[in-house]
């Protein structure tokens, strides 16, 4: 019998990787078809998203597996992912201030194309004031939350973290709901100039990220209900807080640019 002696975690061999480039690989053909008119490519589209959810799950069950029950999460283990997790929230960043420099490029400048002037001409904006300052507090407030599921972990207060955690979700998905609403009321859509891109483009991404931020909550709620964090051992809860306040600033960044002073 071997022991380990290090602290590191060599990973098993895994088929999920390929598993899930493949139904990426898919999605992507089958979605630029579509785009394209294709027939059947609707099939595709949804085989390719189908298997990346799948290994999604697998992928993410045998993760927790290796860290909860089988303790091969080691301080240094931890110590990494933590850092994986700042390196992949700085590359969304990168996706939020290419679309920020597209709106600050055209509205500090605006070319002879939309009037000269910001908002352009004919577009009707929407009201910073009502439903994005209301969507403002309510992702606000799940900031809170969300921080105060983390010290409830840390202070060992078990139904405290899944109660503020559960509230966190929740809050998602009040958010979720005016931003659907809101675009469904608003006076211009995405083809509707570079005004309509930007807007569209930059609110819309980051709705996906809330979507996915509130998705990887759900699995900490149900992690959390199950016992399987505490302050020496929650890297998986960590992670989600961390995205889900990276949500949070980009929203104060969308509502004082766009919303705010682009709307103007």
């Amino acid at each position: 019998m071997t022991f380990q002696k290090h602290p590191f975690h060599l990973v098993d061999a895994s088929p999920w990787p390929l598993f899930a480039a493949l139904g990426a690989f898919s999605a992507t053909v089958s979605g630029v078809g579509w785009f394209h008119g294709y027939e059947d490519s609707q099939f595709g589209l949804i085989v390719g998203l189908s298997i990346i959810m799948y290994a999604m799950f697998v992928w993410f069950r045998d993760i927790i597996r290796e860290g909860t029950f089988e303790g091969h999460h080691t301080h240094t283990v931890q110590e990494g992912l933590r850092y994986g997790m700042i390196l992949f929230v700085v590359s969304e960043l990168m996706f939020f201030v290419a679309f920020f420099w597209a709106f600050f490029h055209s509205s500090l400048a605006p070319t002879i194309d939309v009037g000269a002037v910001w908002p352009p001409e004919g577009i009707q904006t929407l009201d910073a004031w009502s439903v994005p300052l209301l969507n403002t507090f309510i992702l606000l407030s799940s900031g809170v939350t969300v921080t105060w599921t983390h010290h409830a972990l840390l202070g060992g207060l078990q139904k405290q973290a899944v109660v503020s955690l559960a509230l966190t979700v929740f809050l998602g998905a009040i958010f979720t709901g005016f931003q659907v609403l809101e675009y469904l009321e608003a006076p211009f859509s995405i083809n509707d100039g570079i005004y309509g891109s930007t807007f569209f483009v930059a609110t819309g991404f980051h709705g996906f990220h809330v979507l996915v931020g509130s998705i990887f909550l759900c699995v900490c709620l149900a992690r959390a209900s199950q016992h399987h964090f505490n302050k020496y051992h929650a890297v998986g809860f960590e992670a989600a807080a961390l995205y889900w306040h990276f949500v949070d600033v980009i929203w104060l960044f969308l509502f004082v640019s766009i919303y705010w002073w682009g709307g103007a």
